[in-house]
């Protein structure tokens, strides 16, 4: 007799389906959890490898970096900074 595969589940339901659902009302705990629009852009491996690099050399995340120089670049408005 063979025995059958053990079947894994991609995530687990959780126990408590309410407390699981207010959760998501919480406030973000960490300031990475406070942003919530991903941008997306094209650029050369070469030019990554750049951006990684100096990123390490001050000690801070790519994402920070960038963070930083387009917040310098765009700077808030009068209007609220309406989309």
């Amino acid at each position: 007799m063979s025995a059958h595969p053990i079947r894994r589940r991609f995530a687990a339901r959780p126990a408590d389906p309410e407390s699981w659902i207010k959760a998501a009302d919480a406030p973000p705990t960490d300031e990475a959890a406070r942003f919530t629009a991903r941008l997306t852009i094209d650029i050369t491996p070469a030019l990554r490898g750049r951006i990684k690099i100096v990123a390490f050399q001050r000690g801070i995340t790519v994402a920070d970096m960038l963070r930083d120089l387009l917040a310098r670049e765009f700077p808030p408005t009068n209007d609220g900074d309406r989309p």
